[in-house]
């Protein structure tokens, strides 16, 4: 028997859509030319790359003293970077594993451009912890492997080190995960392909996918048991980032609330550079009828839950700060809120716990220059949020000598300029040349949630 939603509920697939149509939506943007919108976003997403490159190659050569870093702050833009990357890489697992096992249709238009997006940000969370080496050419001194030091493993107990092996696990969950959904829309590709260069590429690609009963029954049984082993994933990897700090001493940092507060902002975030990147997708490529206002609207009612957790979670920390009786705890958040810097930690509330209670109206939460312009306002606001937890609590430490300041230098904006630059060149590569969207997915929706099929079922 199919199975059909509510009539009242909004279709996810509009216009009067057939199973060809969906395919010729979705591979219009890999068999046609790119517009001259997509050409202007590439060049300027290739010139930050560049620069972020050059930038990166002064460091390493140079070494990390061309960072703002000083002898009190050894943590700043760097590690910033990092977590904020690898919490926006998230959401794409979050949207494809959870939901999967969830059963939640709406996620099948952007289930494919969010693990890829999930991919590309991992890739630049992985650059910092290695520049931030300051040696890299020295990274096997962290590995547990006989070498010239004797019994010694070399820094293996670092925290660091457990992000290396938490984020390589998750990048290399997401992207088999990632690659396995591609099959069947590569096979597709390669058929159409008329080309035979093209025909080879997309071939190669789809791993000898031939669209068998077999293939799918194989297919839907690997798509559950990797959403099964990235769910917890999700949870334990920004876990993990947040032991960097927590396992230490210092106020501000030395609190039980990191690991689900650090969770719930990767969440906020990962789902915000969704909705940034999905918007300009459906208007670049012409997916309005599928990426569809109702998928924005829950995408923006999760940044709404999980930006009140945030905001929960800040509120905590001043409460548990004086609940404590610790003179340190209690000066580290009132420095960090009216101290020197007082600018970012109310850039960071304005953004991350403010301007998210306006989606509790319908009407903005459906209009897209609003949330447009509302989920890059709350991506700064979690870099901010990133920046506070680092900066303000080391720049007062303990003892006034420890005391100092932080500005960050050219290198330092350079460096992260260019990531910003090298994931949005391979999102833009990745939109032109993959489907953007789950094209098998999609079609096994068509019947139950597409509008004209919602109508012919209203009219018996």
């Amino acid at each position: 028997m199919s199975h059909y939603e509510a009539p009242i509920r909004e279709p996810l697939i509009l216009g009067h859509k057939s199973y060809h149509d969906i395919t010729e939506d979705i591979a219009k943007p890999i068999e046609g030319k790119a517009n001259k919108n997509w050409y202007i976003a590439f060049y300027i997403s290739l010139a930050a790359m560049l620069w972020g490159f050059g930038c990166i190659f002064y460091t390493v050569g140079t070494g990390i003293g061309v960072w703002g870093l000083s002898k009190n702050i050894g943590w700043a833009w760097d590690i910033t970077n990092f977590v904020w990357w690898v919490g926006i890489g998230h959401a794409g697992t979050l949207i494809s594993a959870v939901l999967l096992l969830f059963r939640q249709k709406w996620r099948m238009a952007i289930n494919r451009s969010a693990e890829a997006m999930t991919i590309f940000a991992v890739f630049q969370a992985g650059l910092f912890p290695i520049i931030h080496m300051g040696r890299p050419w020295n990274a096997y001194w962290v590995l547990p492997i006989p070498n010239q030091f004797g019994p010694l493993w070399v820094n293996f107990n670092s925290p660091l080190l457990w992000d290396v092996f938490a984020i390589s696990t998750y990048l290399s969950v997401s992207l088999v995960f990632w690659w396995t959904g591609l099959l069947p829309d590569f096979a597709m590709i390669r058929d159409r392909a008329v080309k035979p260069f093209q025909k080879k590429i997309y071939a190669l690609l789809s791993f000898g996918w031939s669209g068998r009963a077999k293939d799918w029954q194989r297919f839907e049984e690997v798509s559950l048991v990797l959403a099964g082993l990235a769910t917890p994933l999700v949870l334990s990897v920004h876990t993990i980032v947040s032991f960097d700090f927590a396992t230490s001493v210092i106020p501000g940092w030395h609190t039980t609330i990191f690991p689900p507060y650090f969770v719930a902002g990767a969440i906020f975030s990962g789902f915000a550079m969704v909705v940034t990147l999905a918007v300009p997708a459906r208007e670049l490529f012409g997916l309005k009828d599928l990426i569809t206002l109702r998928h924005l609207d829950n995408m923006n009612k999760i940044i709404l839950l999980t930006g009140c957790m945030v905001g929960y979670a800040y509120s905590m920390e001043f409460f548990v700060a004086w609940y404590s009786g610790a003179p340190f705890e209690k000066f580290a958040f009132v420095n960090r809120a009216f101290g020197q810097y007082w600018w970012a930690y109310w850039i960071m509330v304005s953004c991350n716990v403010i301007t998210p209670q306006l989606f509790w109206f319908k009407s903005i939460r459906t209009s897209i220059p609003l949330m447009f312009i509302l989920s890059i306002v709350v991506n700064i606001g979690m870099w901010f949020e990133r920046y506070v937890i680092i900066v303000t609590s080391i720049h007062r430490d303990y003892d006034p000598s420890s005391w100092g300041e932080f500005h960050p230098t050219n290198i330092d904006i350079g460096v992260f300029v260019g990531t910003l630059g090298i994931f949005f060149t391979l999102f833009l590569g990745f939109a032109r040349f993959f489907p953007v969207l789950a094209l098998n997915e999609l079609k096994t929706i068509l019947k139950s949630s597409g509008e004209n099929y919602k109508k012919a079922q209203d009219n018996h």
